[in-house]
């Protein structure tokens, strides 16, 4: 037993002395090792380990052998598999040579070579021990084919339900340029093989189809230029100039650095569905397929943008505006649109941070452009489109709304036509509140009254918020220089303090009290009655539309608004009111169900590459 063992660890190697009482001895130790031991008795790495006989003789002195269980020792050194004559699978990948194996595991569940690398900074969990533990170790099979690779990719091997204990911070800043070639060839390589084992898993696997989306209509001329259009029969000459018909697109792309980031939420996906070299050509596609006028994208990632996504619309007619999140994180918003349909007659990023203002510390951003519509169009109205991805913090309902009035004042400044009405606008974006909350209901409605609402229930998010926190009268300081109307406050500051100098000798105590009362008022507002896209839910059965599917949930966050014209039947009443014209919704693509989403296991899936949905609507631009 115990002096077996310690004559073993003095003596050669069982293939040196070759005795059957030295094998005896040699299995007698191996089951007696120490397992939370990570190198299982290796205590050094100096030299190379020992062989088995077939490897050649063991360098280095003698008696600093590898204390390997016996069916890890016979595993050999690195290999190539051939599996069924065609397909090759080669180990290449550098690591250390003191603990190095790859091979067939009689013990592992599935009956495939397979290769393992290990390297020697790593604390293994004591896999070879207990069976139990080794069972409900958190195994990641990345592309699991008959010629794919088995990984342990953590150090410490977690539970299957466990989340990462931190998520990942980039340190890097906006445009990081200070990374090795070798690190960038090094990933190009990786995903260039992930493709080409997705290649080869295709041949042996049915690809599900897309699920489908039909178009909505909600009116008769709509349909009968869908028929024409798909007919390839000219229109020029069944529509009035006077007509301007546009179609507008929101669509949150899912930046790769999140979805890195948040690897939690995509435990339902294939590993080779989520890199952003079979991604971009599937979002490149759909933008292709759906071929909207106006674009708002949202998670845009800035060296993608600038490398890929921003030449790629180039090419389909398309010009670009683009606001990346300030601080270090790498993504942003973006509106394009056809040089065929608009021209830009402004561009206005909005940045939600300020460095002043300690509610505001968040990187979210918006953009908003004045377009001018080309064309048959007979008057002279611009439209305004604006963009925004608002902070997804469920508890950080102050954020939010601070972040909407920001975004609502720059409309404000910039919609304005010269009679004193708003042009039409669009608001598109992920603003991370569901249908019915607090959030949504003002920016349908006008107006909130957040007295006494908890500061988690903002959203909607949660169903039970675990933040109880009132929101606080007001809501955001003074300085940010934005009033209760959400509209930046120099031109209505001015007027009412000429108004307050010719009434304060007048005054008395009692009187400012109540101005002080109203100053403080609970009550949010905003001039643009807009109405939504989409209504939500499903009319035939009530079910819940959905805008985003992962592992945790499928909701609706990402909306469609606009300013809607009189005769727009969608519209909700009194949306007219205030603008110039206005917009008819004529068409929408429809969206599904959470049930549809998981026929195709969610998203991304193979032909749907973001966590959400692209929304999409037909407008007509109306004359008052």
């Amino acid at each position: 037993g115990a002096s077996g063992r310690r004559v073993w660890r003095r003596r050669q190697p069982c293939w040196v002395s070759g005795g059957p009482a030295a094998r005896r001895r040699q299995r007698r130790a191996e089951l007696a090792l120490p397992w939370d031991d990570p190198l299982w008795g290796r205590r050094g790495c100096a030299e190379p380990v020992a062989g088995p006989p077939w490897a050649g003789p063991a360098p280095g002195p003698a008696g600093r052998h590898s204390m390997l269980p016996r069916h890890v020792q016979r595993l050999g050194r690195d290999w190539i598999a051939h599996w069924n004559g065609s397909q090759i699978l080669a180990l290449n990948s550098p690591v250390s040579n003191c603990t190095r194996w790859a091979g067939y595991y009689p013990w592992a569940s599935f009956p495939l070579p397979v290769a393992v690398d290990f390297s020697a900074n790593w604390r293994l969990s004591p896999f070879f021990g207990p069976w139990r533990q080794f069972q409900n170790s958190n195994w990641q099979l990345d592309n699991f084919t008959r010629s794919s690779c088995f990984h342990l990719p953590n150090a410490n091997m977690k539970s299957e339900g466990e989340e990462p204990l931190t998520k990942k911070r980039r340190l890097s800043g906006r445009h990081d340029t200070s990374a090795p070639e070798e690190d960038t060839n090094i990933s190009n390589q990786k995903e260039a093989l992930h493709l080409s084992v997705a290649k080869n898993e295709e041949k042996h696997s049915s690809k599900k189809g897309p699920v489908k989306r039909h178009w909505e209509y909600f009116c008769q001329h709509s349909r009968t230029m869908k028929i024409l259009e798909n007919k390839g029969i000219d229109q020029s000459n069944t529509e009035s100039e006077a007509k301007f018909d546009f179609t507008v697109m929101s669509y949150n792309i899912l930046s790769q650095n999140l979805l890195e980031d948040n690897s939690h939420l995509y435990k339902h996906c294939r590993q080779r569905l989520l890199i952003w070299t079979y991604r971009f050509p599937n979002i490149l596609q759909e933008i292709k397929q759906l071929d909207a006028d106006v674009l708002c994208l949202q998670e845009v990632q800035e060296d993608h943008y600038r490398t890929e996504i921003k030449s790629s619309l180039e090419s389909l007619g398309y010009h670009c505006e683009y606001k990346m999140r300030t601080g270090r994180k790498p993504d942003g918003c973006a509106i394009c649109f056809k040089t065929s349909k608009f021209s830009l007659i402004s561009s206005n990023p909005v940045e939600f941070f300020r460095h002043d203002i300690p509610l505001l510390d968040r990187d979210n951003v918006g953009l908003v452009l004045l377009l001018q519509p080309r064309l048959h169009c007979k008057t002279n109205a611009a439209i305004c489109v604006a963009n925004t991805h608002l902070l997804y913090n469920p508890r950080r309902g102050d954020i939010k709304l601070t972040q909407l009035a920001m975004l609502l004042a720059e409309i404000a400044s910039v919609a304005p036509q010269k009679n004193g009405t708003f042009c039409p606008i669009i608001i598109c974006g992920d603003f991370n509140s569901v249908p019915g909350s607090p959030l949504y209901r003002f920016i349908r409605e006008g107006k909130l009254n957040y007295e006494g609402l908890a500061i988690g229930k903002v959203s909607g998010q949660e169903q039970f918020p675990r933040g109880q926190r009132i929101l606080s009268i007001p809501i955001w300081p003074k300085k940010l220089g934005i009033s209760q109307n959400c509209v930046y406050e120099i031109k209505q500051q001015q007027e009412e303090n000429a108004g307050e100098k010719l009434k304060a000798a007048k005054l008395d105590n009692t009187q400012e009290i109540v101005i002080a009362s109203e100053r403080l008022s609970s009550k949010l507002q905003h001039h643009f009655k807009l109405s939504s896209v989409y209504s939500h839910y499903f009319s035939e059965t009530g079910i819940p539309e959905v805008t985003t599917c992962h592992s945790r949930s499928a909701v609706t966050v990402d909306y469609i608004f606009y300013s809607a014209a009189n005769e727009d039947i969608a519209a909700q009443p009194g949306a007219e009111d205030s603008f110039h014209g206005g917009l008819k919704l004529l068409g929408r693509l429809a969206l599904l169900t959470e049930k549809d989403l998981w026929t195709v296991n969610g998203l991304p899936n193979e032909n749907n590459s973001s966590d959400h949905l692209p929304l999409l609507a037909e407008f007509r631009l109306i004359e008052r």
